[in-house]
């Protein structure tokens, strides 16, 4: 796991060691293990873990002006020069505007600036400490810091309501460890801190001018190309030897893998997943230059991007996407891998994933995602984030109404109507839509906080149902279900509390605050995915997560959004532009059938040991679960009884995370008192301190 860190103490100079000091730390110099200072006091910055070279970039315009960028970014030297001197006067969207996903951190004398992503994929954590504020991108550090208890609260509104961002607001696992929103920034002033937003959103008071389809499908389309080719101009690196200077003569891809132990330096992506992993592919494959090894190496092998496609041999039924994969292959810049997975890698198969910064969902999946990434390149390209930014999530459907736009409802209507068989899909929908465009925000969050003190949890079945659903402010998530009444009680609690926050609501049109959200929960789930199955020296690149392409897909008027098969219309008109054709027949053709698929089989064939995971589970000690209660749905699902997978994943990965949490030993920190790890009776009394850790 890579996370940069700092703080920004109250007073200057030797504050830390004197803060640290009046803590119990006896004056030791406090710093994390293994990290690389950026800056130092009075308000020090560390990047921690693997970075490469290439990631990790200060600028300094003098001793106490400078900017310190970690990650992927597309701007020169220069261009952040520009932007620090802009940044002093306390202009903040410029410093996320640059191709690439990265975080900027800026110094202006004692003012820190750290600035989140609109998507949350790379989120930003503050807690009080020292008297000041210390901050970093990942929590767990922060909790190790300051000795955190784990906030039961926040983990029952994971399990309740996840895709309601009233219930977690701004809490995370650890009691004590907030985070900033996405689209927000962390200003530090001499310890005190205020988080400021830097992105306009749509308001239900002014509508927004209608925007031109065409215009906005070629900002998505440079946008993605700007981002495709930030990641292929980056130098390439291999771990002990500085930039990659290509391939070694004599060695190929498999050797040098077995060899080293990592993945083929150069660049990657997957083949299959559905039409965005594949759009980059060929968008990477397509641009001028090289996608892989620097040029005059090799014997040319290398030049070619390595196209990944996942053969799934135990479900099956995937025949018409690998034969479109193949087709795509046929590509003279493409090296076709296909990689085949077995039982050994359906969901649930392999539990043993690492500790993540935070619990998630992808947990039960990491397995069968690092069968599939160990045979990619070294960076890796991959379509996470493509449907939260371009589909239309159903409550758009009132955004439409409430922009009085009725006729741009007939197309997706007509859709479900045909899929459902019913005459009176369209008069259910549009009565669900025109509710929601009526509902204050505040009457639909004490509305789901009243279903959960009643256990409503009484949905509507398929695609229709689910639409339906979600024509709503909030809802319970799939594992509400199983929730002891307290936890739901905590909840309701937890929601009613944020109505009564001042300025209460979120100043959105509904389906844009809905689509916003479903956008947060994926990307933070994607990063735990991408800790859990971390390849060593392996990047992951999700470009569709990028601000720019963020911000070029949130221009997409909502009538072209709720079109049938909008998503996959956007990207064929993306290619086309970018000189890329020739796609096979069904290109696009959605996958969904095969996930539920490998879902289902996986708990069917690991049901005896997810029955045993909650024999004595951590979840009903801390009285958010009844452990029968659990193992019954268990042994349910897996006899093919109708129940929501995702909530069982949900239950399973949220169990697992805190078996690894409470086993840890070590600490991110030194400087710290050595803590005794006691037996985790703590989580009866919801009084757990993590102590020391990693």
């Amino acid at each position: 796991m890579r996370w940069l860190v700092g703080w920004s103490s109250a007073a200057a100079g030797a504050a830390v060691s004197s803060a640290a000091g009046a803590t119990g730390y006896d004056g030791e110099s406090v710093r994390p293990v293994g990290a690389q200072l950026l800056w130092g006091d009075p308000d020090p910055l560390w990047a921690v873990g693997d970075w490469r070279p290439d990631e990790v970039r200060v600028v300094k315009a003098d001793a106490q002006t400078r900017i310190a960028v970690l990650g992927t970014c597309g701007a020169s030297d220069e261009e952040l020069r520009v932007g620090l001197f802009a940044a002093r006067g306390g202009a903040l969207r410029h410093l996320t505007a640059w191709s690439g996903g990265y975080t900027a951190v800026v110094q202006v004398g004692r003012r820190i600036t750290v600035c989140g992503d609109l998507a949350g994929a790379r989120p930003v954590f503050h807690a009080p400490w020292a008297g000041g504020t210390a901050y970093a991108t990942a929590a767990l550090p922060l909790a190790d810091l300051i000795e955190a208890n784990l906030d039961f609260g926040h983990l029952a509104a994971l399990l309740a309501a996840p895709d309601v961002p009233a219930a977690v607001h701004d809490s995370t696992p650890y009691d004590g460890v907030r985070r900033i929103p996405p689209g927000h920034a962390l200003i530090l002033r001499t310890g005190a801190r205020e988080i400021a937003g830097y992105e306009p959103v749509a308001s239900l008071a002014v509508s927004a001018p209608p925007a031109d389809p065409a215009a906005a499908v070629d900002a998505v389309r440079d946008a993605l190309v700007d981002a495709v080719r930030t990641r292929l101009s980056a130098p390439r690196h291999v771990p002990g030897t500085g930039i990659d200077p290509g391939p070694v003569p004599g060695m190929g891809p498999a050797e040098r893998r077995a060899a080293r132990g990592m993945p083929v330096p150069g660049i990657g992506a997957d083949l299959s997943g559905g039409p965005a992993s594949g759009t980059l592919a060929l968008l990477a494959a397509g641009l001028p230059g090289m996608p892989g090894t620097v040029l005059g190496h090799g014997t040319g092998a290398g030049e070619r991007l390595l196209a990944v496609t996942f053969n799934d041999l135990a479900v099956g039924g995937r025949e018409a996407e690998l034969e479109r994969a193949g087709a795509l292959a046929a590509n003279p810049r493409l090296h076709h891998v296909v990689v085949a997975g077995g039982e050994e890698a359906l969901p649930y198969a392999d539990l043993e994933a690492p500790l993540t910064d935070e619990p998630g969902p992808s947990l039960v999946t990491a397995g069968r995602h690092r069968a599939r990434l160990a045979s990619g390149s070294a960076d890796h390209f991959t379509g996470h984030g493509a449907r939260q930014v371009l589909d239309a999530h159903p409550a758009r459907l009132a955004d439409l109404l409430m922009d009085r736009k009725r006729r741009h409802l007939v197309r997706p209507v007509a859709a479900l109507a045909k899929a459902d068989g019913s005459v009176l899909v369209p008069a259910r929908v549009y009565g669900a839509a025109r509710r929601l465009a009526r509902t204050p925000y505040r009457a639909g969050i004490e509305g789901l906080a009243d279903r959960l003190m009643r256990r409503r949890f009484e949905e509507p079945g398929g695609a229709v149902g689910a639409s339906l659903a979600a024509l709503t402010w909030a809802g319970p998530g799939p594992a509400a279900r199983w929730l002891t009444g307290e936890a739901l009680a905590e909840v309701s609690v937890r929601l009613q509390a944020a109505t009564g926050r001042a300025g209460v609501g979120p100043g959105q049109l509904p389906g844009d605050f809905r689509a916003r959200a479903a956008l947060a929960r994926h990307a933070a789930d994607l990063r735990v995915l991408e800790q859990a199955s971390e390849v060593r020296s392996q990047r992951l690149h999700a470009p569709f997560l990028d601000n720019q392409v963020v911000r070029a897909c949130r221009e997409l008027p909502g009538a072209l959004r709720v079109r049938p098969g909008a998503r996959a219309a956007i990207l064929r008109t993306v290619l086309e532009g970018a000189g890329v054709g020739g796609l096979p027949p069904g290109w696009g053709t959605p996958s969904h059938g095969s996930s539920a698929a490998a879902a289902r089989t996986g708990l069917r064939l690991a049901a005896n040991s997810l029955i045993a995971l909650f024999d004595t589970p951590l979840l009903a000690e801390a009285g958010l679960v009844e452990a029968r209660v659990v193992r019954k749905a268990v042994r349910a699902a897996a006899e093919g009884a109708p129940l929501p997978l995702d909530g069982l994943a949900d239950l399973v990965s949220l169990e697992l995370w805190l078996r690894r949490l409470l086993s840890r030993r070590g600490t991110c920190w030194t400087g710290t008192p050595a803590r005794t790890r006691a037996v985790p009776e703590g989580i009866a009394t919801r009084g757990r301190a993590l102590g020391a850790g990693a």
